[in-house]
């Protein structure tokens, strides 16, 4: 990824949970990135409960309203140079380049910025136990 850009970057939520530990992919973006957030066609609470359970602190979501939507909203609303939107699948492409964004597939993404996919580190120990007792 390039350094220090004037940059809003918009991960599909299937993208962030192909990603090992979207916890520190947030923080390592919040580097070089303006604004970082999560757009999903997923209702607001699968999205909230994910990056709470996570520890994800997202400058916006997409809230009730779907993918598109979402994207055109941030991008009237987050005025930067470059709108990069971190993605999983052909319909995620065009939907970037049908609204001007920037399109980036997940594994290009976590290859450039050296994020472990989470398959590449399946049957890894966690550094944490996993609390089933949060509502």
């Amino acid at each position: 990824m390039n350094g220090g850009s004037d940059m809003t970057l918009a991960f599909e939520l299937s993208a962030l949970q192909e990603l090992a530990v979207p916890e520190a992919v947030f923080d390592d973006a919040r580097g070089w990135s303006t604004y970082v957030g999560v757009v999903s066609e997923e209702p607001t609470y699968v999205v909230t409960n994910y990056t709470r359970k996570n520890r994800i602190r997202q400058d916006f979501f997409s809230g009730p309203r779907g993918k598109a939507e979402s994207l055109e909203s941030v991008k009237r609303q987050f005025d930067t140079e470059r709108h990069v939107f971190v993605g999983t699948d052909e319909e995620d492409e065009a939907l970037a380049a049908d609204l001007g964004w920037e399109y980036l597939a997940v594994e290009d993404a976590a290859a450039a910025a050296e994020w472990p996919l989470a398959s590449e580190t399946d049957g890894a120990e966690q550094s944490e136990p996993v609390r089933d007792d949060w509502p």
